[in-house]
C-alpha cells in the first residue's frame, strides 16, 4: 500500500554497503536489476508500503560502496533494529544494511550531504591478482607513485572537471571542490587511491584515474596532468578506469 497522508511518518537514515558487480547501478531502471530496486522490495515487504528510496550517491554498474548513505520515509512503527534485521533477511549476499535510525524530517542524504570520498583501488604486480580480482584494476607495468600523488595534489580546490566527466550535454554546471586527496601503496602491490569532494560528476573519478595512470606510466608529466584539467576537454583525458576498482567510502554530513 501507498503512504497515507493521516499516518504520521518517520524519516529513517540508512547506511548501506554493497558489492557492485551484479547491479546496474544503484538507481532503480525499468527491467534492470539495481541496489536501489533490492533495497526498496524487501523493505516493502517488511513495510507493506511503497517505498522510495532517496540515495546519496548514484553509483554506477559495477562500483560498490562501503557506507552509501540514504533516507525513506515510512508509517511503519516497527522499532528500527527489528527493521533492520527483517530487512537484512531478505536481502542477497551482496547487499548489507549496516545502520538504520531515524532522521530530522527534512533530511535528505543526496541533498544534506556536504562531502564524499571515493576510493580507486589499482593492484599494480607482474603476475595477477586472484583474491583482489573483482576489487582492483590489474596493472602489471611498473607505476610511479610520487608522480601520481604529485598529480592528484594538483586537483585540491575549486576547479571545472569537464576534462574528467562524461560527455553528458545536460550538466550545465561541472565546478567541483575536492576537498581531500591521497595514494597509497602497499608492499603487496595495492594502490589505493582516495578522493573527497562536494560533488562527483559522472565518471569523474574513474577519469581522473584513468589520466593518473598515463602518469604513472610516464606518458604524462604532472604539468600535462593540469593542463589537460583546464583544457575542459574530455578528449584529452585518459582512458575511463574499469568500474570494480571503485568504491563509495563515506558520505559525510
Amino acid at each position: 500500500m501507498t503512504q497515507n497522508e493521516n499516518v504520521v511518518t518517520r524519516n529513517l537514515k540508512m547506511i548501506v554497503e554493497y558489492n557492485g558487480a551484479n547491479y546496474h547501478g544503484w538507481q532503480r531502471q525499468n527491467d534492470m536489476m539495481t541496489v536501489q530496486r533490492v533495497l526498496e522490495e524487501a523493505i516493502g515487504i517488511i513495510t507493506r508500503e511503497e517505498i522510495r528510496l532517496i540515495g546519496a550517491g548514484r553509483t554506477d554498474a559495477g562500483v560498490h560502496a562501503v557506507n552509501q548513505a540514504a533516507n525513506f520515509k515510512t508509517g511503519s512503527k516497527i522499532e528500527e533494529t527489528k527493521l533492520l534485521k527483517g530487512i537484512n533477511s531478505l536481502l542477497p549476499k551482496d547487499v548489507v544494511l549496516k545502520q538504520l535510525a531515524e532522521a530530522a524530517e527534512t533530511f535528505h542524504a543526496r541533498h544534506d550531504a556536504r562531502s564524499k570520498v571515493y576510493l580507486y583501488q589499482i593492484y599494480n604486480r607482474p603476475i595477477r591478482p586472484v583474491m583482489y580480482k573483482d576489487y582492483a584494476w590489474f596493472l602489471r607495468n611498473f607505476l610511479d607513485i610520487d608522480r601520481m600523488k604529485e598529480s592528484l595534489l594538483l586537483l585540491m580546490g575549486t576547479h571545472d572537471f569537464s576534462s574528467f566527466s562524461a560527455a553528458d550535454k545536460e550538466i550545465k554546471n561541472r565546478i567541483r571542490t575536492v576537498m581531500d586527496v591521497d595514494v597509497k601503496a602497499s608492499r603487496c602491490g595495492m594502490v589505493r587511491i582516495y578522493i573527497e569532494a562536494n560533488g562527483f560528476l559522472r565518471y569523474m573519478v574513474r577519469n581522473i584515474v584513468g589520466t593518473l595512470v598515463d602518469v604513472g606510466k610516464g606518458k604524462l608529466t604532472p604539468a600535462e596532468f593540469i593542463d589537460l584539467m583546464e583544457a575542459k576537454d574530455r578528449r584529452r583525458a585518459g582512458l575511463t578506469a574499469p568500474p570494480h576498482g571503485l568504491f563509495l567510502m563515506e558520505v559525510k554530513y
